[in-house]
């Protein structure tokens, strides 16, 4: 409990910390269950929480799509993630890699090919769609 109460946690990352605290694997398993159960730890909650995280942090959907699945969330909860941030309007992945490229590259983006290249791989590395990185690489923010 103690550790659900300080932030959410996937059940794959809960049953390692239990294990890692010398609670044997079966009886980790059986916990981790019996929290879910009981409402406590929920994969669909933790994983809505972790990507709107990551979302208004500035990463893409592929990023946050990979660091979803590395915590052993499966495709039912991603789904459900990026639900809820269409739902919230979080999912607005232009308008963040635009603010990205403003705060770190500043105007001029798009007349100058090496800054242009360099925002670019920021925003791939990011997490960001090539379909984005293209967008907001090509703009123009004086006439924005």
């Amino acid at each position: 409990m103690g550790l659900l109460v300080r932030r959410e946690h996937s059940r794959k990352e809960l049953a390692r910390k239990l294990e890692a605290r010398g609670v044997e694997g079966d009886e980790a398993a059986a916990t981790v269950e019996r929290l879910a159960e009981a409402g406590w730890q929920d994969d669909e909650r933790f994983a809505t929480g972790l990507a709107r995280q990551r979302a208004l942090s500035g990463y893409g959907p592929l990023r946050i799509r990979a660091e979803l699945s590395t915590h052993g969330l499966g495709d039912d909860a991603i789904r459900a993630a990026f639900e809820a941030l269409a739902e919230s309007g979080d999912d607005d992945w232009l308008a963040s890699a635009l603010d990205l490229v403003r705060r770190r590259h500043g105007p001029g983006v798009a007349g100058d090919p090496a800054l242009r290249r360099k925002a670019a791989d920021f925003l791939f590395r990011r997490g960001f769609e090539g379909d984005t990185v293209r967008a907001a690489t090509a703009l123009d923010f004086d006439e924005a």
